[in-house]
């Protein structure tokens, strides 16, 4: 029983350092496709900003207002669009912007308060890879630990029970 035990708890530990190994990539994958959409986003803008620098002093929102005012359907609609891109730009600017701040922050916009369509797309195209950088052996070695430590806790507590001897065979 003792070899089984001590099996299970490297197991847990290699499963712990093959999925840690993947986090600072997972990370790095999610940070290259918040920069392509900005990008992108920054791009499909630049002609509104254009026309919003030509009319209106640079000001995005007073174009937008401009168009969603007008009598024009097609106007109108336009309108919803160029909204629709500037709030998808200002929110992927801020979320670009909060990533580029640090490494902590980089994990914790990854996976506490990512930009959803984002981190979905990423785990959806997610190749897994090891890429031993000093970033994936530390957080695999962290992550095998505690999965390590949580295993042998559970299993102590599920054998507690059973280990535990009865009072009246205690010996002493």
């Amino acid at each position: 029983m003792r070899i089984i035990y001590s099996y299970g708890r490297l197991i847990l530990f290699v499963l712990g350092v093959l999925a840690g190994v993947q986090v600072p990539h997972f990370v790095d994958q999610y940070g290259k496709a918040l920069q392509s959409h900005y990008l992108e986003i920054q791009q499909n803008l630049a002609q509104f900003q254009q026309e919003a620098d030509k009319y209106f002093d640079g000001d995005l929102e007073k174009l937008i207002v401009y168009y969603k005012a007008s009598d024009d359907h097609v106007f109108k609609d336009g309108g919803d669009s160029i909204d629709n891109i500037y709030q998808r730009y200002q929110q992927l600017q801020i979320a670009h912007q909060n990533f580029q701040s640090g490494s902590l922050a980089a994990y914790q916009q990854t996976f506490l308060s990512p930009v959803g369509s984002i981190r979905q797309e990423v785990r959806q195209s997610y190749d897994y890879a090891i890429r031993l950088t000093p970033d994936a052996i530390i957080t695999a070695l962290i992550i095998g630990f505690l999965l390590a430590c949580v295993g042998e806790l559970l299993l102590r507590l599920l054998l507690w029970p059973v280990n535990r001897k009865p009072r009246g065979e205690q010996h002493g």
